[in-house]
């Protein structure tokens, strides 16, 4: 069994000839031509031929690269905003329960001082 790799330009622009896999000095099961449109080579997986050029790879991984570095400057904003409002939130906590009313025990008679009525 042997494929054939049609004939290119590679990334210096030399012509390529055509040639079949597996190559002679090379091994026997490598036997599917495989790589880009401009870099073409002999391999054992008949699924790892890509029908675009070698470069489009590379913008590809600088998209990627941008991409998760943005997501991470997002995620770090994110947590360090967390851990200040978590921080703002415990350290002005008041320290004890103040509602407002003034607590007596059942049975005292403590009057209450009357109001001025303003005139």
């Amino acid at each position: 069994m042997s494929t054939e790799c049609s004939s290119f330009y590679n990334p210096d622009g030399v012509f390529v000839e055509a040639f079949s896999c597996p190559k002679p000095g090379n091994a026997l099961f490598a036997v599917y031509c495989c790589g880009f449109n401009d870099v073409k080579y002999c391999c054992d997986d008949p699924n790892s031929f890509f029908p675009y050029e070698y470069g489009y790879m590379w913008w590809l991984s600088i998209g990627a690269l941008v991409g998760l570095s943005i997501a991470a400057v997002v995620l770090l904003a994110f947590l360090i905003t967390v851990c200040v409002l978590c921080y703002l939130f415990i350290a002005t906590k008041p320290s004890r329960l103040d509602n407002g009313l003034p607590l007596r025990a059942p049975g005292q008679d403590q009057e209450i001082p009357a109001m001025d009525p303003v005139t």
